[in-house]
């Protein structure tokens, strides 16, 4: 317990490292005419009906002309990014909740395809939106996935989380899910765990009830606090406890591994196909719509998160990122051995050729810890390649990941109101 409190510790000091960025923002995208490079696209939509208590990505309470007006200018960033010479190659599009207006987000994904060699598509949506009105305009314009926030569906937990009156109960949600079994190529339920009000009786009581509904893919990650809602989480659900997680984890890994082959550390799948963390498939992804985080040519970067600044920035033609910073070789290396356990494997030759460096010597602190506290086992008949011995640590690092990501994007909001109150 004390070796994974360190290790989290660790990686959210080298996380709040690199997510330290440049006053003077860079705010044009990279051109990337002729590099031949397929990249993964990104879009936000940053409307709910009702927010979550808990949760700390971009978002605020859906308004009908305003979200338009969003839908419009997304499709406009879209086009910049195409002027810029990028070709997409997968489409992942989270919120919030992407499918409030339905019409907008088939006719954006849409222009994705027209504009772009795209091969694979995922979709983000919540319990109430698991309607055929909503749901077939998604499959007939090409919708590969669909991750649907369910969370738990213990009732207790519903109701805390704020999510009982929204979405019904979870023998409401579980139906909802059983009869969508087929309909999408992969159907995937997206889990929390770690709550302050769960125990191991009630996880294990989720876990049947996902066993019983067998879907394609379960995503199973834990409770991510930034450090704006920690206040709001723990006044509504409790103190978040991390040393509970490893047990927690242990419990989902027995019942799942049985049925599901592991895709990451938190990802369960009976299907390799796309899953929520796009970021291990794609070494470098363009992140477009308020609020969202690209990694382009070694930047990394982020759009404003005032939502009427974005649209006027866009409507004038300019990218809208709030922020940026170009990593060095040493930071991009840490970004990817981080990914790469989160992935399960990794192979310190490839490193080496992708980055011009003696990849082993770069990592050599990292890899040598890891390997003393068993979390990773070099392959002894092709050094340099490593498999993951601990995954737990896989979920360490990308939960401290996640919640700096989070608390940069306090800092943006924080840095787009400063610049409203002064303009």
């Amino acid at each position: 317990m004390l070796l994974d409190e360190f290790i989290g510790k660790y990686v959210a000091y080298q996380n709040k490292r690199y997510l330290q960025f440049d006053e003077n923002t860079t705010t044009v995208i990279p051109d990337v005419h002729g590099n031949g490079k397929g990249y993964m696209l990104y879009l936000h939509i940053p409307f709910c009906e009702k927010l979550c208590n808990y949760c700390s990505f971009h978002r605020i309470t859906f308004r009908e002309n305003l979200a338009k007006k969003y839908f419009v200018a997304l499709k406009k960033e879209i086009l910049l990014y195409k002027e810029k010479g990028y070709d997409f190659k997968a489409l992942c599009i989270g919120g919030g909740t992407p499918t409030v207006l339905i019409k907008e987000l088939v006719e954006t994904i849409q222009l994705t395809k027209d504009c772009f060699d795209i091969r694979e598509i995922t979709v983000e949506t919540n319990p109430n939106h698991l309607e055929m009105d909503i749901l077939q305009p998604l499959k007939d314009v090409g919708v590969d996935r669909l991750s649907v926030g369910i969370q738990s569906f213990n009732d207790d937990i519903l109701r805390a989380t704020e999510r009982y009156d929204k979405y019904g109960s979870g023998a409401e949600i579980a139906d909802k899910i059983k009869s969508l079994n087929g309909f999408f190529k992969t159907l995937n339920a997206d889990m929390i765990f770690n709550f302050p009000l769960q125990n191991d009786e009630n996880l294990q009581a989720d876990l049947d009830i996902l066993k019983t509904l067998g879907v394609d893919q379960i995503t199973y990650y834990p409770l991510m606090v930034s450090t704006s809602t920690k206040k709001v989480v723990e006044k509504k659900l409790g103190v978040v406890n991390d040393i509970r997680g490893r047990r927690f984890y242990e419990l989902i890994c027995k019942n799942l591994n049985t049925d599901y082959d592991m895709a990451t550390s938190w990802c369960f799948t009976k299907k390799h196909t796309m899953i929520d963390e796009y970021i291990i498939n794609y070494d470098e992804y363009a992140g477009l719509g308020s609020g969202a985080i690209g990694f382009i040519e070694g930047m990394v970067y982020a759009n404003t998160f005032d939502i009427p600044e974005y649209i006027k920035r866009v409507e004038a033609g300019e990218f809208p990122i709030a922020a940026s910073r170009v990593c060095n070789v040493k930071s991009q290396m840490l970004y990817d051995f981080m990914m790469a356990q989160f992935g399960l494997s990794f192979d310190l030759n490839h490193m080496s050729k992708k980055y011009g460096v003696n990849a082993k010597s770069k990592l050599f602190l990292e890899t040598t810890f890891f390997r003393m506290v068993g979390g990773l086992k070099e392959d002894p008949s092709n050094p340099g390649k490593f498999s993951v011995e601990d995954r737990y640590y896989g979920v360490i690092m990308m939960r401290e990941f996640f919640t700096a990501v989070n608390n940069f994007r306090d800092y943006c909001r924080a840095k787009s109101n400063q610049e409203l109150m002064h303009s």
